[in-house]
């Protein structure tokens, strides 16, 4: 139930993320979502995509290098408190929540968010007790999402 997630530094300056993404493309690789997180010196850009072990090859072919952590995606309602609700399952539970990010993708009412947890078999347990629809894969299709 968790999905493997590329992770570059970049430097930070215009144009520094065409490349990788031209590199994707060029392979046929589509990127599902991204965030790019940014410091002073550099970027750190984290992409889920459709072949992350090819897109891992490719990028590290091409003079990156790429660190692969596993992430955890879950369905929330894309409504006013949906996020709230969804944390607090963490709240008293001693689980880290060390970054995330979303995105929707079509279905309506529904968002994914993007966890990195420091104990990712506890979260999904927490969250599939809970009745949180954790998904298996990223596979974005014809404005829907397939598990």
């Amino acid at each position: 139930m968790k999905i493997h997630q590329l992770s570059l530094f970049l430097e930070n300056k215009p144009g520094q993320m065409t490349h990788p993404c031209r590199v994707l493309a060029d392979a046929g690789i589509g990127i599902h979502t991204l965030t790019l997180a940014d410091t002073q010196q550099f970027g750190l850009l984290r992409l889920i995509v459709t072949d992350w072990e090819n897109g891992r090859t490719i990028l590290q072919e091409a003079g990156y290098l790429v660190n692969v952590t596993e992430v955890v995606a879950v369905e929330v309602a894309d409504r006013p408190g949906g996020l709230a609700g969804l944390l607090d399952l963490f709240e008293s539970s001693g689980i880290n929540i060390e970054y995330m990010y979303a995105f929707t993708f079509g279905r309506e009412g529904k968002a994914v968010l993007i966890f990195r947890f420091d104990k990712p078999d506890d979260a999904i347990g927490r969250l599939q007790s809970a009745g949180v629809n954790v998904i298996e894969s990223v596979e974005v299709y014809g404005g829907g999402m397939r598990e």
